[in-house]
């Protein structure tokens, strides 16, 4: 029988997608739908604490974001150092520990020094660890990894030969965390769109309409539901997973 914790996913993803179309449909402007979204993301990171969840990653700004127009990418940067400045206090006094995944360098030096000073201010929580993607992509994410293990083999420390999937997980981001147990995408869409390619291979799935914004509570245990009612195999059969059960 399987127990109530284990029925809680100890790592959840998200992709918080529909924030422009929920400004859309207000006839507002696509950052009124990014600052609903925020609100969106306070409400899930509680949510998650009162569930008992240990690891929550969001998709904040992909790689290939910086395609989007000029205004918005500049308003979202805005909005991000606000809502920094705003949030850490309270996720500090919440226990949750705080971290940005990604290219870090890509952005301005005030930022990177903002987003280093909030994850070395919380780095010593434990109730939840929030992971924020940031300037990431699964493929970029494998790369590094891959240029990682290249360097050491130049170095002399491994031969080619004994890189292997254990050994080059070791360098992809978020390989110190429990694997991830559910991927959330809001909005409608039914793809992964480049994120955590590597650390989806066993994930679970979860595909909602609703609008990141509108996105609560309820919609994060519906989610968690759906989680539970799944036969987690990982390659076995159904007959050897209840025997182990």
């Amino acid at each position: 029988m399987t127990s109530d914790s284990a029925r809680i996913p100890r790592h959840i993803a998200i992709v918080m997608d529909g924030n422009g179309r929920w400004a859309k449909l207000r006839h507002r402007p696509r950052t009124f739908g990014h600052n609903a979204g925020r609100k969106a993301v306070r409400s899930v990171v509680e949510a998650c604490l009162r569930q008992g969840v240990k690891v929550l990653t969001l998709f904040a700004f992909s790689s290939e974001n910086w395609k989007r127009p000029e205004d918005e990418v500049g308003a979202l940067m805005e909005l991000f150092v606000r809502a920094l400045d705003r949030e850490v206090d309270e996720l500090h006094s919440n226990g949750v520990r705080l971290r940005f995944v990604g290219d870090l360098s890509a952005f301005e030096v005030g930022l990177r020094q903002r987003m280093l000073g909030a994850m070395n201010r919380t780095a010593g929580n434990e109730a939840l660890q929030l992971n924020i993607a940031v300037n990431y992509g699964g493929r970029w994410d494998i790369v590094q990894a891959a240029r990682k293990a290249a360097e050491s083999v130049a170095r002399g420390e491994l031969r080619a030969e004994e890189i292997d999937e254990k050994l080059l997980g070791h360098w992809m981001c978020l390989a110190e965390l429990p694997p991830l147990d559910l991927f959330i995408r809001t909005g409608g869409e039914c793809r992964v769109s480049n994120f955590l390619l590597w650390q989806l291979a066993y994930a679970e799935l979860h595909f909602t309409d609703t609008l990141w914004p509108d996105f609560d509570e309820t919609c994060l245990k519906q989610a968690i539901e759906d989680y539970a009612r799944r036969e987690r195999r990982f390659g076995k059969t159904g007959d050897q997973v209840a025997r182990k059960g």
